[in-house]
Formats: structure tokens, sequence, C-alpha cells
């Protein structure tokens, strides 16, 4: 069996991968493992526990909550919330654990199930291997030490977690956005309540597509992964601007005035300069991945910006940031973390932050992004290959050092593996999009041949 943990928690085909079991036996063994670290510290533990809208959700969300629950853990079950909602109310309600079902921006057959340590920030890798571990010596016949009587978990509804995450959204805000048309695309996920309702009351007039979730239809055609019809809208209703979540929203991307998409580069290259600006950036610093674009690099050098790069995913962003104290952190796919305010990547308060910046500098979107020019990137997703010898075939290796001396001082070349999805992904970047989309596809073609 394959380490269940990816990058962001266990995610699998509902039912199939992650059936009712799995969920249930993780959450015991995470109850388990989080006593024996000294987490619950002789007290009667509390998790909150909340999913996005898919139908597997339903019996997922029950599973989880029996698990804890027989483990002794009470259950605070605050129902469909973002990622970042739960992570939120974890640290505010003073919760020992929390546990967000979702695959993100998975289509919709699959899910997932992430774990938050106490404070709402991502477990540690040995803690993840820990439960692991457990649930596996379980599954081996080990039996569980099963509280009885009083010693059970209690379960309860927690229905006010909708207006208190909001608040503390709109309370952030250095201003207000009035004045402001916004086109909200939703992908029919979590955010579908919350995201609307948190610009409408910092003053946005506010436009929503993708905010029908049905649970069948997340991330269809819609959100962060699918920015046709958010361009299509901004410009229909001559709005200011349009932001795109994920089905967890814990991702925002956007779309200028003009229908131009302004990706998660761009974002925190605006942000950087606002918390600049107000004095909030850290150590002047910025932490992005090595799938950041060359263009973010150059454009942070160029108004006397540090950029710090990690490995893809932001829990390493996340690391980074709270090793060194850094306050502004993300991916180019739109995770992007304010340590000040948030635990993990909030495409809403990202959203509300950039709007915000739009409304106190009176310039539009385009204007503030331009700050940044991107350079050609070309990215391939490799399905169907062996993932693990990414890093140790020959073949591909030699087939790399041949781009690069092409590429020169130019451009770059990433292949990684994904954490989340069996598939290897190429990515090219040239000053030349052309020759970035030869080299990737060259690249791609080794990576088939050699790890098929």
């Amino acid at each position: 069996m394959g380490r269940l943990f990816g990058t962001d928690g266990v995610r699998g085909v509902a039912n199939a991968d992650l059936t009712a079991e799995l969920a249930l036996g993780l959450s015991v063994a995470a109850a388990h493992v989080l006593a024996e670290a000294g987490t619950f510290e002789g007290h009667r533990p509390t998790a909150v526990v909340g999913r996005d809208p898919r139908a597997s959700g339903e019996f997922l969300e029950a599973a989880v909550v029996a698990g804890l629950a027989s483990a002794g853990v009470d259950v605070l079950r605050v129902g469909v919330l973002p990622t970042p909602a739960v992570a939120y109310l974890t640290g505010a309600l003073g919760a020992d654990l929390g546990v967000m079902l979702s695959a993100s921006h998975n289509a919709m057959p699959d899910n997932g199930i992430k774990f938050l340590a106490r404070g709402g920030h991502k477990l540690a890798d040995e803690l993840e291997n820990r439960i692991e571990s457990v649930y596996e010596q379980h599954r081996s016949g080990e039996p569980w030490n099963r509280p009885t009587g009083v010693g059970v978990g209690r379960v309860r509804d927690y229905d006010e977690g909708f207006d208190k995450y909001i608040a503390h959204l709109v309370a952030v805000l250095p201003n207000r956005l009035d004045g402001l048309r916004i086109v909200l695309d939703e992908a029919h996920g979590a955010a579908a309540r919350v995201s609307p309702e948190a610009f409408a009351r910092a003053g946005a007039e506010v436009v929503t597509i993708g905010a029908e979730p049905d649970g069948l239809n997340i991330n269809d055609g819609c959100g962060s992964t699918h920015l046709g019809l958010l361009k299509a809208a901004v410009v229909a209703h001559g709005a200011d601007f349009g932001i795109a979540h994920d089905g967890d929203a814990d991702r925002c991307l956007a779309v200028d005035g003009a229908g131009e998409e302004v990706d998660g580069d761009q974002i925190m290259a605006v942000l950087a300069l606002a918390l600049r600006d107000a004095g909030a950036l850290r150590g002047n610093t910025v932490v992005g991945t090595v799938m950041s674009n060359l263009g973010f690099k150059l454009a942070m050098e160029r108004e006397g910006v540090q950029v710090v790069q990690t490995a893809v995913g932001d829990r390493y962003v996340l690391e980074s940031m709270k090793e060194h104290g850094y306050a502004l952190g993300g991916e180019q796919s739109g995770h992007v973390i304010v340590l000040d305010h948030a635990t993990t990547g909030d495409g809403t308060l990202t959203g509300l932050l950039l709007a915000a910046r739009v409304a106190a500098t009176g310039r539009s979107l385009a204007e503030l992004a331009a700050v940044m020019e991107r350079l050609p990137q070309v990215l391939i997703n490799v399905p169907d290959v062996d993932r693990s010898r990414v890093h140790t075939s020959g073949e591909l290796a030699a087939a790399v050092a041949d781009a690069e001396r092409e590429l020169g001082t130019s451009g770059r070349v990433l292949l990684r593996p994904s954490g989340t999805e069996p598939l290897v992904r190429v990515m090219v970047e040239a000053a030349d999009s052309e020759q970035a989309r030869s080299v990737a596809e060259r690249l791609a073609d080794v990576v088939k041949s050699a790890l098929g």
C-alpha cells in the first residue's frame, strides 16, 4: 500500500480510494496519535469538522464524526464552509483538532481529508506518518483502546461558524470596497454563501456565478480552474474585475476589467507591495515556490523585495513563513497565505485584500498587476507514468540537461511528480513562447518513454 498522505491530506475517488471505512479509521488513528503526542494535555478534546458541498462529503463527514466521537473527541460540526474557515474556527474556538473534507479543485467524484492541528495549522509530516502507521496497525488486527460510557465524544452542530468567519474577514480589511463592482465565481463550492456575503458586507457591489452547489456540480466548468465564464461575466457586467475560487476556496485567481487573467504570482506581487507600503511585509520578503514565474522574481527584485522559494505545496510555503516570520507567501495556482490573518491559503481573504488595494489606490487591477511581466511558461501534465522515478532516470536527466543548455540564462526547466494526482508535471519557461512549447513537448515525450 502506498503512502496515504500526499501534499494536501488524503485524497482519492470517494467510495473507491477514499471509503467510509478509511475515513473512520484515519479519524480514530488521528485522535490516538494526537493524544499520545500530548496534544490533548489531559483534557477532553474537541474537533471542528467541515466539508465542501460534494455529495460524497455527506457520508464521509458521518464517518469522520463517528470515528472521532468513538475515540472520545467532542465534535463541532460546522457544515459546508471553506477550508480556511475550518482552519480559522479551529483556532478561534480553541479546538484541539480540525478536519476538512474536500478535494479542493479536483472533479466531483474525488474527495479528501485534511487534518488540522490546534490553532488551525496543517499537521507536521511526522504526525501524518504516525497516523498512517497507527491506522495500518489497526488494519492488521491491533485493537483500539475505546472509551465507554461518559468517555465517548459528543456531537453538536455549530451554526455560528458562518457569521464568525465572515466577521473575521471583514475586520482585517484595511479599507472598505465601496464603489467596486466585482464578479465572484464560487465554483459551486464551499464559499458559495461565504464569499458573496463577505464582499457585500465590505461594501462591494457583487455579481455571483457558480454559486448554486447541488453536490454534483462542484468545479464543473467554473471556478479557478475554468476561468472562461468569469472572463465573459466581468466584461458583460462592466465589472471592475472578477475573483475565482476553487471547490474549498483556499485559492484565488482574478480577471481584470478587460477579461484578462491575473494569476497567483501577480496577485502576490500586488499584495507584497501593499504590505510593504503599510510596513507589514516582515523581512521585506515574500515566499514563493519553484513554480513561481521568473517574471515574479524579477519584478520583486526591481521593487527591492526578496523572494524565497520552496518546494511546490502551500504547506512548504507555510513552513518557511513560520520558521522565518514572513508575512506573505503563496503559489502561482492562487494559494496565497497572509500569515497575520490566516493559517492556510484563504481565497476569500486574498480576494478581499486584492480588492482593498484596488479601492485604496484608485488604480485598476490591470495597472496594479502590470508590476510584473509573466515570462512564457508552458506546463504539460504527463499521466500514466512512474512518477517515483522522475529524479532517478538517467535518460530523463540527460534530456533535461540538453534543454537547460538550449535555454541558457533566459529560461528554466522543472520536472516534478504531482503530490495529489498520478502524473508528472513538465514546466518550461523561456523568453519565447514557441521555444517554451517546443522544449516542453520534447521533454514530455521523454517522460512518457522513460517512465511509462
